[in-house]
């Protein structure tokens, strides 16, 4: 409450007293302002930092925070024009000052004075200089139909001497999308998470009548012949040394049942960076019905190296001297899956014990964000002469509290679990490629979690092989640093115009070169 005193009225001047109340009337509007963004600064406090039982997913979080920070914007304003004597202020912009991409094109409007006469009579004025301002302005897609028109040409002297130029080969004969247009519709989808019925809609205001039927149709298409470059990328990749693995619900809808089951896009992921590796980043998305592990087997025929990945028990035929498609696989788990487990009991039950574990993996990433980028043989010796004494000091503790704590409990049971983890919980030690966790390929599978809530599920097992082919090549032009439309534009339309299936390489998502 506030300590102000109230004020008395009929002490004031009678003159004087429409004043006061004005005064008064702005006051407490203000407070109620003030109120307000207390609230909505509170509501953002919890968004981030609340209990995890409350608190909100990425996804919603980033929609929480569109939403407040709209309204702390309105509330500011609001607030800006209460105290001022003038007229509405206009807010201050929060700047990315240099932000605007060279290579944008700009139109000048050049604003002239009224007059160019100088005031004092001595005759027009000349020009010292400029000030430039640059706003970003946005034109809605453009949509255009394109006209190929062939002329025929005949000879004057005979019947015979008719020319005219082949039409040019297209994706889909016959059909009314461009190769531009069909890549714009599987960006939308993959990347930008639209689904086929919204992209529909969006043409049908600017009075173009294509059924969400139409567009899958296109996609369809697109993606049969997009998958030879699929596979050509999952050799690549099969060929390397060491890879990630994850998988990530997809839900099909089972259209004898009535309603959507369960099926899976497993990740197969190269990304090197981490140690300066030569072969650039890359992933592949393979659709399966199930989560069982001889999907995951299937998948890595012709891998033999080292593979990352999380505890699921799945995997662990992959390990087995009868495993099909190659030799056993040698397994680095997860340090981000150990601290996760813990994390989960110390924010359910503020263990010490879980907090203790949680301050010795802490440890350990802040020796690895120290030597991130370094070549291999820099981390190994770095891991061996700094980290591990402290993971088998780790191994010490975990045994030391399995002894003591039930393996009924909670706590026990994640400490069991990251027991059976133990020995690929130490592999980054023996290997400078190895990661400490397979975030990064988690990170890869995110976007498909996206996709998935806003299309709600696949029409069919057809359908989300399509979906992983067009995801692997999107994801892994966007690790590359190259912009996903123009490169499915150009590879559509390189395909359309019979790129030889010997020289599939050239299609790759790291091998695109961008036209002037």
């Amino acid at each position: 409450m506030s300590s102000t005193r109230p004020i008395d009225l009929s002490a004031i001047p009678e003159d004087q007293r429409d004043a006061v109340l004005a005064v008064l009337r702005e006051r407490d509007v203000l407070r109620e302002a003030n109120k307000r963004l207390e609230h909505l600064v509170a509501e953002l406090n919890q968004a981030v930092h609340g209990k995890r039982s409350e608190r909100l997913s990425e996804d919603e979080r980033q929609l929480a925070f569109e939403d407040l920070e709209t309204a702390v914007a309105e509330a500011e304003t609001q607030q800006d024009a209460q105290t001022s004597t003038g007229p509405a202020p206009r807010k201050a912009a929060r700047r990315n000052r240099g932000n605007l991409p060279k290579d944008l094109p700009r139109i000048e409007r050049v604003i002239e004075p009224d007059s160019l006469d100088c005031p004092c009579g001595c005759g027009e004025m000349h020009r010292i200089g400029e000030d430039r301002t640059e706003r970003l302005d946005i034109i809605p897609a453009q949509l255009r139909v394109i006209v190929t028109v062939r002329p025929k040409y005949a000879c004057r002297a005979c019947a015979e001497g008719v020319t005219q130029a082949p039409a040019p080969a297209h994706l889909i004969e016959g059909g009314l999308p461009t190769e531009g247009a069909i890549a714009h519709v599987l960006v939308s989808k993959f990347s930008d998470h639209m689904p086929l019925y919204r992209q529909s809609q969006i043409l049908a205001r600017s009075g173009i009548d294509i059924h969400r039927s139409t567009l899958a149709d296109w996609g369809g298409t697109a993606a049969f012949h997009l998958g030879p470059v699929v596979d050509r990328l999952a050799e690549h990749l099969k060929g390397s040394g060491k890879l990630f693995m994850d998988e990530t619900t997809a839900p099909v809808l089972d259209p004898g049942r009535g309603r959507t089951k369960t099926g899976y896009l497993w990740a197969l992921a190269r990304d090197d960076r981490g140690w300066g590796g030569d072969d650039p980043p890359g992933v592949v998305f393979t659709y399966a019905p199930g989560r069982a592990g001889q999907n995951a087997e299937q998948i890595l025929q012709g891998f033999d190296g080292i593979l990352q990945l999380d505890g699921y028990t799945g995997y662990n035929r992959l390990t087995r001297p009868s495993r099909k498609g190659g030799a056993p696989v040698t397994v680095a788990h997860c340090w981000a899956h150990a601290r996760r487990k813990l994390k989960e009991v110390f924010d359910r039950d503020g263990s010490e014990i879980a907090a203790e574990g949680l301050r010795r993996i802490a440890e350990l990433y802040r020796i690895e964000g120290e030597i991130r980028g370094m070549g291999p043989g820099q981390r190994l010796s770095a891991r061996q002469a700094r980290t591990a004494p402290l993971v088998a000091g780790f191994g010490e503790w975990l045994q030391s509290q399995r002894r003591r704590i039930s393996s009924k409990s909670r706590l026990g049971e994640k400490l069991a679990y990251i027991h059976r983890q133990w020995d690929g919980l130490q592999t980054f030690l023996h290997d400078g490629r190895v990661e400490i966790d397979s975030n990064a390929v988690e990170n890869l599978i995110r976007p498909i979690a996206l996709t998935r809530k806003n299309a709600l599920f696949a029409g069919h097992d057809e359908g989300g092989r399509a979906w992983g082919r067009i995801a692997s090549l999107i994801a892994t032009a966007k690790i590359n640093g190259v912009e996903p439309f123009a490169y499915l534009k150009a590879t559509l339309e390189a395909i359309a115009a019979g790129h030889p299936a010997s020289q599939l390489d050239e299609l790759l998502p790291w091998n695109f070169q961008p036209s002037c």
